[in-house]
């Protein structure tokens, strides 16, 4: 889950950034909260049943 929200961000971020040309502190924090989100998703490790 945590995977699939970092890689959605990371693409919104690339296409705000390169199309849409939204407020600069918007692109910045998706991009953070793609970050974020990839870096608790590989601390928590192995997703468990």
């Amino acid at each position: 889950m945590l995977i699939f929200l970092a890689v959605l961000f990371l693409v919104l971020w690339a296409l705000g950034f390169l199309a849409f040309h939204v407020s600069m502190w918007f692109i910045h924090l998706l991009l953070l909260v793609a970050l974020i989100s990839l870096i608790m998703h590989f601390l928590r490790g192995p997703a468990r049943v």
